[in-house]
């Protein structure tokens, strides 16, 4: 267990504290799981710089960091979702007014897929590692996610939230960021999703990835 496998242990540590979190119905709680999904999910760069500087690259990392990014997503969607789903009437996010099921349907299954379809030639003693699109997508889902964070609970009865028309400004940019994040990641994950597909193809068939 070296340094970068711990932090990626500590980040599969973290994804259920974000979730215990977030179903609290308090403005802090859901604030503390904002800074402790951030603070994971910078960990992810953590690890990747850590592990290659130090030459401590390892086919565990390799296959259990792709899959701790995966964890901390579903451990923070699914509950932003259910939450944001009840604030309807509160606040809506520009467009969409509630984050849609149709996205966390895409961004949720693009993981299973993946990480099906990852198995499948680890068990061929093959590791995929996760490409520089994934990361790109990985990072446009941690923005959109912390941001969606951050807009649940700024929703939350008994957030007090500043009067003035700079926290309206605040507010109406924050909407519309969340939206813009929220596209960026779902364009992101059916990118990666067709490479990531066509490079398990070639490994399955027995061609050079």
């Amino acid at each position: 267990m070296n340094l970068p496998n711990a932090i990626t242990t500590g980040r599969i540590l973290a994804a259920p504290i974000v979730t215990v979190l977030l179903l609290q119905p308090s403005p802090l709680s859901r604030l503390l799981a904002f800074v402790l999904f951030v603070c994971a999910a910078l960990s992810d760069l953590w690890d990747g710089h850590v592990a290659r500087s130090r030459g401590q690259v390892t086919s565990f990392g390799q296959l259990v960091d792709p899959l701790a990014d995966k964890l901390l997503l579903v451990a923070a969607l699914i509950p932003v979702y259910s939450i944001n789903l009840g604030q309807s009437d509160t606040g809506s996010l520009p467009l969409l007014g509630v984050v849609p099921l149709w996205a966390v349907v895409v961004l949720l299954g693009r993981e299973l897929l993946i990480t099906l379809l990852r198995f499948l030639v680890a068990r061929r003693g093959r590791i995929v590692a996760a490409r520089s699109l994934g990361k790109r997508k990985a990072l446009a889902q941690n923005i959109f996610i912390g941001s969606a964070i951050l807009w649940v609970a700024f929703l939350t009865p008994g957030f007090a939230a500043p009067s003035g028309s700079a926290w309206r400004w605040f507010s109406a940019l924050h909407g519309w960021f969340t939206t813009t994040l929220l596209t960026a990641a779902v364009l992101l994950t059916l990118a990666s999703a067709v490479t990531y597909v066509g490079t398990f193809s070639r490994v399955m068939a027995g061609r050079n990835s």
